[in-house]
């Protein structure tokens, strides 16, 4: 999914899931429990948890075991939160930060990170390590200038990372801060965290559960997950997914610059950085990895989003119950021997020749085929506890007002689909009527708060170029226990480019409105 999140756990990860049998989109889409509630597989999400959006999916005996492995995954979260979080003042994490040179008894869970960070950055070469916020805050002041940090800016922060941060006595259970630097356990806590909240869930009784949080993904049990990995050179959210694989047993974890940054001097650099020279890395756009715990994919994941191609090959011989996917900088795609074994196997389009005598449309009638038109919506965060993501239909309708395109439409129940008044009279019913229902392959999972950008290419929903001309852009949205928006704005789409915005409401921040060259 490609959003914004923030807080101590925010993460570049960038995937979506569906659950197995599942429409060929991949939405999480559970199998409807009968009418007594036997044995089946339940979906649930919710906002801030770990300061982003969790996606759940629960196998049970029954829907009331599901949503007792709910709470017990939730209580997990909150409980683990209230101990690392570096963003609440009041968690064990920040009060012992305060500290210096004091031995202070910590909890097992503290304990437990604290290890396990020494074990990775050891692990690692001193990548992953927890003090990266001071080489970060040194290049954050140089895109606020607008000009490169100076060398002696980036040696003091490599002097800051390379200090010995903490040492632990677990004999004593007490643990020692060492020095100044400012310290986030991030990504790697975000991880093992999310492992010990499936486990929760498995000891309240579910069979198997999936966790999403952030795009870290989890799973555990008797379930299995179809997991699609965006390209990072794709901008639009219905692009089609670099690859998609199935796990089961495992867990995944997406790192990456392609998104989160900072942008000094014209130049947008990665957030990640390598603390060896406290420079930003600039290698790899993206890694996943795939492990037996999250904890492992989560810090190899970012290792290998910082090292070079050839130091993540050394570091991976060494984790040979791992497989991983490398993105380059020139769009090289490298993939561990171990990869191919979960990756779901793609189908090929076939090109068709055209037979000489076979009718060609005159020049200037079809579509532009070098333009595009991107559609960025913004889903606002709404501040109320019983906030329910919105269902999101985004279509395309000629002259007649008849939807040719449907672009994304995003949901979570079938049953409540007719919410959205809009597309479901135009083009569902419509479509039904004539055997040509296209939703099962546009439509994927609700969306949490966030910006999301999508992209239409000129055809319709057979894959054939339209005419040029008038079309009307039709954004709808709906939310239960919110309002509903519907808006409509036509364009001419004629080859000459065009932008507009259309107005925020309730349900939808601005929408923009972008036809331009590919």
């Amino acid at each position: 999914m490609k959003k914004k999140t923030q807080g101590l756990f925010a993460s570049a990860a960038m995937v979506s899931v569906g659950v197995l049998p599942a429409f060929a989109a991949t939405q999480a889409v559970p199998p409807a429990p009968s009418k007594h509630d036997a044995a089946g597989t339940w979906a649930f999400a919710h906002e801030n948890v770990l300061g982003t959006s969790l996606d759940m999916n629960v196998s049970a005996a029954s829907k009331a075991q599901a949503r007792s492995a709910e709470a017990a995954a939730l209580a997990e979260f909150d409980r683990q939160s209230k101990i690392l979080s570096a963003w609440d003042a009041n968690s064990e994490f920040s009060r012992w930060q305060k500290t210096h040179g004091v031995a202070v008894k910590v909890s097992p869970d503290l304990m437990d990170v604290l290890a396990r960070f020494d074990a990775w950055q050891g692990e690692t070469g001193g990548v992953l390590n927890a003090s990266s916020e001071a080489a970060a805050k040194v290049w954050r002041g140089a895109a606020a200038r607008g000009a490169s940090p100076s060398s002696n800016e980036l040696d003091g922060a490599i002097r800051a990372m390379a200090q010995k941060h903490w040492s632990l006595d677990r004999v004593q259970g007490t643990a020692t801060r060492l020095s100044d630097a400012p310290l986030v356990l991030a990504s790697f806590t975000k991880s093992l965290i999310t492992q010990k909240a499936a486990a929760a869930a498995l000891h309240a009784g579910a069979t198997g559960v999936m966790l999403n949080v952030g795009g870290d993904i989890v799973t555990s049990g008797a379930l299995t997950q179809r997991v699609d990995i965006a390209n990072p050179k794709a901008d639009a959210e219905n692009d089609a997914a670099l690859d998609t694989v199935v796990l089961r047993d495992r867990a995944i974890a997406t790192s990456g610059s392609y998104r989160r940054g900072f942008d000094v001097a014209g130049e947008h650099l990665s957030h990640l950085i390598d603390p060896r020279t406290a420079q930003p890395a600039a290698a790899v756009l993206s890694s996943s990895v795939i492990a037996p715990d999250a904890a492992t994919a989560g810090a190899l994941a970012t290792a290998l989003s910082i090292l070079s191609p050839r130091e993540s090959a050394a570091l991976m011989q060494r984790h040979p119950d791992s497989a991983y996917m490398l993105i380059t900088r020139d769009g090289e795609r490298i993939a561990s021997a171990g990869w191919n074994a979960y990756a779901e196997p793609k189908i090929e389009r076939v090109a068709y020749a055209v037979h000489a005598g076979a009718a060609v449309p005159q020049a200037g009638s079809n579509w532009n085929q070098s333009m595009e038109l991107l559609v960025k919506l913004e889903l606002p965060r709404v501040d109320n506890p019983r906030y329910h993501r919105p269902y999101v239909a985004v279509w395309i309708e000629d002259k007649d007002k008849y939807p040719v395109r449907t672009v994304a439409l995003w949901f979570k129940n079938p049953r409540w689909l007719n919410e959205l008044k809009g597309w479901y009279g135009e083009d569902r019913v419509r479509n039904l009527a004539e055997g040509t229902d296209i939703s099962a392959t546009v439509s994927s999972a609700t969306r949490a708060p966030g910006t999301y950008t999508l992209k239409w290419d000129g055809k319709d929903n057979n894959g054939k170029l339209v005419k040029a001309g008038k079309y009307t852009v039709v954004v709808e949205a709906a939310r239960e226990h919110g309002g509903h928006t519907l808006l409509r704005q036509e364009i001419d789409f004629n080859g000459t480019a065009a932008q507009m915005t259309l107005p925020a409401s309730e349900e939808l921040g601005a929408v923009q409105l972008d036809y331009r060259k590919q």
